[in-house]
């Protein structure tokens, strides 16, 4: 029976050890081990594809001749590796909420069977261990304890076969103590990469800044035409109506032919057509073209909205997203910035205008890092989310139409 006393050892330790990692892990943020698990591949998917993207951007920053070219690419890497430790963090996160989940089934189970083990083991030892002088003082227990002993023999296999499942619990739960140490590590690296890399592009965003200033004025009094436009606008569908038509006048403008010279002959200038605005071909920029590729959300967390489901007043336009609290928000594609600055209860919004007559609304940030006529390529921070438990909202339009961005996400 001595056998039977580190078994009881183990089980004591490892009942102490499940209680105490189950209250240290956070609350879960998911409603069951399903959705836990759905967040998990979907964590590492989007960490996988943000490091696939930060390396494509490095190479074409390296392969970029123009200084403020490859410092837009260079800004866009870094966003990309913030977005992979925020994923990794997530992936971290849900893994902790697994084994926490997981420790808390093992937990019951282990304090529902011990209570039976640990009274029988007791019996056993308590008979194993009696002496036989005082069995001898009352001859008649002596039949009493050869008949325990033989119980004992019978029954012992069978005890050691229905502990088999309860020791498999017992090893299980010691490989979840490992697991959550490790998922710890992980999430620490990852947290300690996502500051210094958040360092790195505050530095290159001021640096951006600085061999920015001239064109300062230029953008100052185009931001102030877009407020102005977010003024008069009724609501956001209005305000990005109002955008997409200045976007279109914009470009007629510079579809226009230049200056032209004075013709030799004063009879020719007489039967001289003036141009006719109306045929003027446009820039590429304006015809319709395929979807902006390659296009991403701007944040990778979980979607809380897709598009068109029923929400109050109507149908969802975008998609909402749920990143990480402070999570870096990026361009979905390459283009201009039309919009940047809070609007009526959306928080900070960027608005993209996109070639082709495409466009990007995102809405729900905390702080915008872009202005107003500012060119980004794909990938480009554009803002921060907010602490805590912070929503992103994305829009994807066509000639003004909203359409499913996921169609195009890649």
């Amino acid at each position: 029976m001595t056998r039977m006393a580190p078994f009881l050892l183990a089980l004591g330790v490892c009942a102490a050890s499940l209680g105490y990692s189950a209250t240290a892990q956070r609350t879960p943020a998911y409603e069951d081990a399903a959705e836990t698990r759905a967040a998990l591949q979907q964590a590492l998917a989007a960490r996988q594809a943000a490091q696939a993207r930060s390396e494509r951007l490095e190479a074409e920053a390296q392969l970029t001749e123009d200084a403020a070219e490859r410092t837009a690419r260079q800004a866009a890497a870094l966003a990309a590796r913030i977005q992979q430790a925020e994923a990794g963090i997530g992936a971290a996160e849900a893994r902790l909420v697994l084994i926490g989940r997981e420790q808390q089934e093992l937990r019951g189970a282990l304090g529902r069977e011990e209570k039976p083990i640990v009274s029988l083991t007791a019996a056993l030892q308590q008979f194993a261990r009696r002496p036989l002088a005082l069995s001898l003082l009352r001859p008649g227990e002596v039949r009493d304890l050869v008949y325990l002993r033989a119980v004992m023999a019978s029954t012992l296999p069978q005890v050691e076969q229905r502990t088999k499942l309860l020791r498999d619990r017992l090893t299980r739960a010691a490989r979840l103590e490992e697991e959550a140490e490790q998922a710890t590590r992980v999430l620490r690296e990852e947290q300690a990469a996502l500051s210094e890399r958040r360092r790195e592009l505050v530095a290159l965003e001021a640096r951006q800044r600085l061999a920015a200033r001239q064109a300062g004025s230029i953008a100052s009094r185009e931001a102030e035409r877009a407020l102005a436009m977010a003024e008069q606008a009724r609501d956001l569908d209005a305000l990005v109506a109002e955008l997409d038509r200045a976007a279109e006048l914009r470009n007629r403008l510079a579809a226009l032919p230049g200056p032209v010279l004075r013709p030799d002959r004063l009879a020719g200038a007489s039967n001289a057509a003036p141009p006719d605005v109306s045929t003027a071909t446009p820039p590429a920029s304006s015809v319709s073209v395929g979807a902006p590729v390659p296009y991403i959300l701007p944040v990778t967390g979980r979607t809380l909205t897709g598009f068109g489901v029923p929400v109050e007043g109507g149908f969802s336009q975008g998609l909402t997203l749920a990143p990480q609290g402070n999570a870096q928000v990026v361009a979905p594609a390459a283009g201009r910035v039309a919009f940047a600055g809070p609007y009526r209860g959306y928080g900070q919004i960027v608005i993209i205008e996109h070639v082709g007559g495409w466009t990007s609304l995102v809405t729900g940030l905390a702080r915008s890092d872009v202005r107003v006529g500012d060119e980004l390529v794909g990938g480009a921070p554009i803002g921060i989310a907010g602490p805590g438990r912070p929503s992103i909202s994305v829009e994807l339009r066509r000639g003004g139409e909203p359409v499913n961005p996921l169609e195009y996400a890649g």
